[in-house]
């Protein structure tokens, strides 16, 4: 779901003024087909199915969804470069980057906090530099193809911040020791059915402190159900709160 437009500004984040204009025109595009009639009408026959026969995705849903943004919003994206940026956030993992919008926030976060550190490592001992990424994951070859253009047109400031890992995600983060030791932030902005499951592969690398953000939790309440679920059981180690911006977003703190 979506809101109205919000231009990205050097009051949300640090940014070129090429970068807040592609983000700006990126979101714009976004924001376009979310409001469409078809779109709408995409969302309210997936709930229904869902609650008439238990149908959490399928074929024609993933035809559906090819060319779509499905970004999240200007003021989430905003909300996570600044909680990536109060945090100091080096590592985070993205599952469902799309045509990687958001992923250009999360990647200007991290390129800034890797150099804070880096700044204060070469201060006290003059030794090597701080690092950091944004491991983001995509199925769909051809959204992945316009993510890298996306990141290229950012430039220094975001690409070199940002690993793609193409394919199902639940192979490729669970490829063994390719995952940094400490995880800082997990995006959740996937087929609702996948976040637990994801959840569950990333968990073991999560720092203690380390956010977890999942999208449209209200609005697709009865998707994420197994997921909702797990974060609210005491003995998994979250501190959760549901975030009233559109549709929802679920703000988890990894407090084991």
């Amino acid at each position: 779901m979506t809101t109205a437009t919000v231009p990205p500004s050097s009051q949300h984040i640090t940014a070129s003024p090429r970068v807040q204009n592609l983000l700006t025109k990126l979101h714009a595009e976004s924001e376009a087909q979310e409001k469409s009639i078809s779109q709408f009408l995409f969302y309210l026959k997936r709930l229904a199915r869902y609650y008439l026969f238990s149908e959490t995705w399928s074929a024609s849903a993933d035809q559906h969804m090819r060319d779509k943004f499905v970004s999240l919003e200007p003021d989430k994206c905003q909300f996570l470069y600044l909680l990536a940026r109060s945090t100091g956030a080096r590592n985070i993992v993205e599952a469902g980057t799309s045509f990687g919008v958001s992923t250009i926030y999360l990647a200007l976060a991290v390129g800034q906090n890797v150099t804070d550190a880096s700044s204060a490592l070469a201060s006290r001992t003059g030794g090597p530099t701080a690092g950091g990424k944004v491991i983001a994951t995509e199925k769909e070859p051809t959204k992945a193809a316009r993510a890298r253009e996306h990141w290229k047109q950012a430039g220094s400031e975001v690409e070199p911040w940002i690993e793609l890992r193409e394919g199902n995600l639940l192979e490729t983060l669970s490829v063994p020791d390719s995952l940094p030791e400490e995880i800082d932030m997990l995006l959740l902005d996937i087929w609702t059915p996948m976040a637990l499951p994801t959840l569950e592969i990333v968990r073991p690398n999560l720092r203690r402190g380390a956010v977890v953000i999942a999208d449209n939790t209200t609005f697709a309440k009865p998707l994420y159900k197994e997921f909702l679920e797990y974060i609210h059981r005491p003995e998994n180690g979250f501190k959760t709160l549901t975030i009233p911006y559109s549709g929802g977003l679920e703000m988890s703190v990894y407090l084991p």
